[in-house]
């Protein structure tokens, strides 16, 4: 195999990738030999026709195809591997030639890995991290545990509140005709949820259980039933049931309940613990958020198209995988929901060109700054996977090739760059 480089504008190359004529007959034969059991001519057994025969009568490029695809992935892989370009994209491959006694010469036009040029990325401006506790928020969240070990009651001796579950019959009339779907018995609402059209479930608060309750309403103008948007509606109501939450005493005996202590100070004191380990977690993602977004606009580079497209389809492949394990395949998925891939590929673009400026931009930040990372770290970075796994780290490292070690180096080396702007940057 040759090869040449020809660069390109817009980070472009061309590789020009020459197999050898001797390659190329090999591939032929290979190809007579797949399909010559397929072929049938006239005064010979089938899989026993000649190849000159199958050529002369069909034409020599009969094989070519095959033979084409056959030699592409390991003679673009070689090439890959010899240019020393940062290759970024899918290749689009074009034949330049192909015939019988030739060399078979075809080009792979490929994106290169843009070069960055940094702008300002120390002292930058991040938000401070504020880790203070109010005793609102502790309060809020013991609420929200007694919300969750509530029981629910049938209330007899009051109205409807808001907030309580009813179970109800109803039947809606637009000018006083039944209309088709406005009918439902011993249907469970919770009051003020929202779930009703604007306006109903307000009328029952008051009602009391077994007691009949006109309700008035108009559908909103963007309703999904095209009949009935804007109309004026009435519905017949019956109140069956009115049933309530009942919250437990918040006291010692709750905390024990609902958590590990035996105290409700106990168990404030660890609430209010968690809730700070939340802000401090959040407050770091925050800043090393606001630091990556103004690293990356001070920055200069050129994306080539090439390369927001690999990036944008690795995206929907990746999609496509967590449908799948959701047992849903993509074209269900369109179906359902009306969209075509090429359009999600479309919308997907402005991401991928995010994602893709970040991470050149932390690379480009992690070679500035000589920020490698050592064998004793990777090492120790296995160790926290093979625990996670619950794999021996000597194993698991065994199963990796060099090539996943050196992608893991380069993903700690930019999380590491991700910390130093973090880092160099100014509290406001």
């Amino acid at each position: 195999m040759s090869l040449q480089v020809e660069k390109l504008e817009k980070n472009m190359a061309k590789l020009t990738i020459e197999v050898s004529a001797e390659e190329l007959e090999k591939a032929l034969q290979t190809a007579y030999n797949k399909q010559k059991s397929k072929i049938s001519i006239p005064g010979f057994r089938k899989g026993k026709v000649p190849r000159q025969m199958i050529e002369k009568m069909y034409g020599a490029e009969i094989f070519y195809d095959d033979a084409a695809n056959a030699l592409i992935p390991k003679a673009y892989s070689d090439a890959y591997d010899e240019c020393e370009l940062e290759i970024a994209s899918q290749p689009k491959i074009d034949i330049v030639q192909i015939e019988k006694g030739k060399p078979f010469i075809f080009t792979a036009e490929v994106a290169v890995k843009p070069e960055v040029t940094l702008g300002e990325y120390k002292g930058l401006k991040v938000d401070k991290v504020s880790n203070r506790v109010t005793q609102k928020e502790i309060e809020a969240k013991l609420q929200e545990e007694a919300e969750k070990n509530a029981r629910t009651i049938t209330v007899e001796d009051r109205p409807v509140q808001d907030g309580d579950e009813v179970i109800l019959d109803f039947e809606g009339f637009v000018d006083g005709e039944a209309f088709e779907g406005g009918k439902g018995e011993n249907y469970p609402l919770t009051i003020g949820s929202g779930s009703f059209i604007p306006g109903f479930e307000e009328q029952l608060v008051g009602v009391n259980s077994g007691e009949e309750k006109e309700v008035k309403v108009t559908f909103p103008e963007d309703y999904h039933a095209e009949d009935l948007k804007g109309k004026e509606a009435v519905f017949k109501c019956m109140i069956h049931e009115i049933k309530a939450k009942e919250l437990p005493e918040i006291d010692d005996e709750f905390a024990a309940e609902v958590s590990e202590f035996d105290t409700l100070d106990e168990y404030k004191a660890d609430i209010k613990a968690k809730i700070k380990e939340q802000k401090e977690s959040e407050g770091k993602t925050k800043q090393e958020n606001q630091a990556v977004e103004q690293a990356v606009a001070n920055a200069t580079m050129e994306i080539p198209d090439a390369m927001i497209d690999t990036q944008a389809r690795q995206m929907l492949d990746d999609f496509a995988r967590r449908m799948q394990q959701q047992g849903l395949t993509m074209e269900q998925y369109c179906q359902f929901t009306g969209q075509t891939t090429d359009k999600m590929l479309e919308d997907l673009k402005p991401q991928a060109v995010n994602r893709i400026q970040t991470r050149l931009v932390l690379e480009a930040v992690a070679k500035a700054e000589n920020i490698e990372i050592s064998d004793e770290k990777l090492d120790e970075e296995i160790q926290k996977m093979a625990e996670m796994y619950k794999m021996e780290a000597d194993k698991l490292k065994e199963y990796m090739g060099e090539d996943e070690k050196k992608q893991m180096k380069e993903d700690m080396a930019v999380q590491e760059a991700v910390t130093f702007l973090v880092e160099n940057a100014v509290t406001e």
